[in-house]
């Protein structure tokens, strides 16, 4: 049986490239409130020479085998910090490129239809990138986090969010950015102290696979006793420590910073360092960058 899938496979492609290349629109997007790639793939019928009603097979066929080279390069193109993507790591060496082919054997995918003249058959397609960071958090204790010579009266919070979702002044320079999302990004105070990174997580709570939940800045406005959405609510708690952002670090604007003041806060309280090591972080982006479309 599963040679005679081959065969058939074999026999559609065969099929394709006598009638011409196939014509595959894309529409997807990275949602990163979902953490999760979505995409619709659209297959001309006719420029793949698909003859209805025998060559729905055939259709669907291509679609399967067209799905990965069409969607791998935005995987590729994820940011995992500030100064590298999924594409670098791969060319590294520190991530191998069959978890990308994993990923897309891992995708949940809608059945495909065909529009009401026939002419186009569409698919939908859901990657969830939380899978990725677990892949790529490979320390096996959380980093130590240690009290400050100088702690000050800190209250116990369930939870941090950091506020930044206008444009802030990065690091080093003389002009202002978004804060972008990645799957790392650190946090650092006004004294550019590292307050949090990948290696501060963790790994044994494998409920959690990514540093911080982005939402927008509705989320943070609901009509309800915390003012928070019920995903952050989850998240955070109902008494988070709310942070401004006084700026942003990194080649790829996506590290916030904090004032020293509020990570004194954080980290003069071995419950609220525990925050840190739970990962009950939230960053308000602004809603344009939470949504990459492509």
């Amino acid at each position: 049986m599963k040679h005679a899938g081959v065969l058939g496979l074999v026999l559609v492609l065969a099929a394709v490239q006598a009638a011409g290349e196939p014509r595959i629109m894309v529409n997807g997007s990275l949602e990163w409130e979902r953490m999760e790639i979505s995409a619709v793939l659209a297959l001309d019928a006719a420029s793949a020479g698909v003859q209805l009603p025998m060559g729905r097979v055939q259709a669907e066929e291509i679609l399967s085998h067209e799905f990965p080279g069409l969607l791998s390069p935005h995987i590729l193109a994820i940011p995992v910090d500030s100064s590298s993507t999924i594409e670098d790591m791969v060319r590294e060496g520190k991530f191998p490129r069959g978890n990308v082919g994993d990923l897309m054997r891992g995708a949940h995918k809608t059945p495909p239809a065909f529009s009401g003249d026939f002419s186009l058959l569409s698919a939908s397609y859901r990657i969830d990138i939380t899978s990725i960071s677990s892949l790529l958090i490979r320390h096996s204790r959380a980093t130590e986090l240690r009290q400050p010579l100088q702690p000050v009266p800190a209250a116990g919070y369930t939870g941090i969010i950091i506020i930044a979702d206008g444009e802030l002044p990065i690091h080093g320079k003389r002009s202002g950015a978004l804060v972008q999302p990645c799957l790392f990004p650190k946090i650092w105070d006004t004294e550019m102290n590292l307050i949090y990174e990948r290696n501060t997580l963790d790994p044994a709570l494998q409920e959690r696979h990514f540093l911080v939940q982005y939402v927008s800045q509705e989320s943070v406005f609901q009509n309800s006793p915390s003012g928070l959405s019920p995903t952050l609510l989850e998240r955070v708690g109902s008494k988070p420590l709310r942070i401004l952002a006084r700026g942003v670090f990194g080649t790829l604007p996506t590290d916030p910073i904090i004032d020293r003041d509020d990570a004194l806060l954080i980290l003069s309280s071995a419950e609220n360092r525990r925050l840190l090591r739970e990962g009950r972080i939230a960053l308000v982006l602004h809603s344009g960058v939470l949504r990459n479309t492509f």
